[in-house]
């Protein structure tokens, strides 16, 4: 087994005054070169964005983004005639593939949306663009993990194109699990949203993260209200 440990404030940051950022990996201004990526996870944005701001319209091509707001209303356009409100306890996936432009801001004019922006690079280039979003509480499992996004087109979850799994757990009570990867070669990006968590021997804090690759499988604990997210990704 092999272990990466990041702690929340090892993260690159952003204070643009209407937004605020923390990069765990090499983004815009913030360049670290042993923080690139994790396997194929490139992007984990933690972000908050001030009342009635936002990011205009701007491109991307073959990357899966996947949104996930913490609190607040992110409102949404993009090139596809996509126009819509992503609420917290929602998802969002957009196969970028042969290229979409899109614009986020915050719905709301009066309280900020915190929201994880992930970007994983894709398993096959130049698809056609793909806009989703589904209520995550179709999904939820109080006190286990459940997964959120998959490679099956035809599951609960939504799907993107890589071999790739996303799970998140709400844990109201404390809790030990095994975790065993889904596919072989696959490593796991494990981000503590809030809360604590203690996974193979490291300690594990709120925004911290510990990546693991180089195994079948591995065991968390979990201490009350907590809240996770996993992002198994090749690596």
């Amino acid at each position: 087994m092999k272990k990466i440990f990041h702690s929340s404030n090892s993260r690159g940051g952003a204070d643009h005054g209407w937004l605020k950022a923390k990069h765990s990996f090499s983004f815009a201004n913030y360049f670290n070169p042993e923080r690139i990526q994790f396997g194929a996870l490139r992007v984990l944005n933690d972000d908050i964005i001030a009342p009635g701001r936002g990011f205009g319209s701007h491109p991307h091509d073959n990357m899966e983004i996947i949104t996930i707001p913490l609190e607040g209303s992110l409102e949404h356009k993009d090139s596809m005639e996509n126009k819509g409100v992503i609420e917290k306890d929602e998802i969002q996936v957009m196969s970028a593939g042969t290229g979409i432009s899109h614009s986020e801001y915050n719905k709301s004019d009066e309280k900020p949306v915190s929201l994880l922006q992930i970007w994983i690079l894709p398993k096959e280039q130049n698809i056609t663009p793909r806009y989703e979003q589904k209520s995550l509480k179709e999904l939820q499992k109080t006190n286990n993990l459940y997964p959120i996004v998959t490679p099956d087109k035809n599951g609960p979850e939504m799907w993107i194109n890589q071999d790739a799994w996303l799970h998140m757990g709400d844990f109201n009570k404390p809790t030990s699990f095994e975790y065993k990867i889904n596919k072989k070669g696959n490593g796991v990006y494990i981000f503590v949203i809030k809360g604590r968590a203690t996974i193979s021997e490291n300690t594990l804090d709120k925004r911290d993260a510990l990546g693991i690759w180089d195994t079948e499988n591995f065991n968390i604990s979990v201490d009350k209200n907590t809240k996770l997210l996993l992002i198994e990704v090749p690596v």
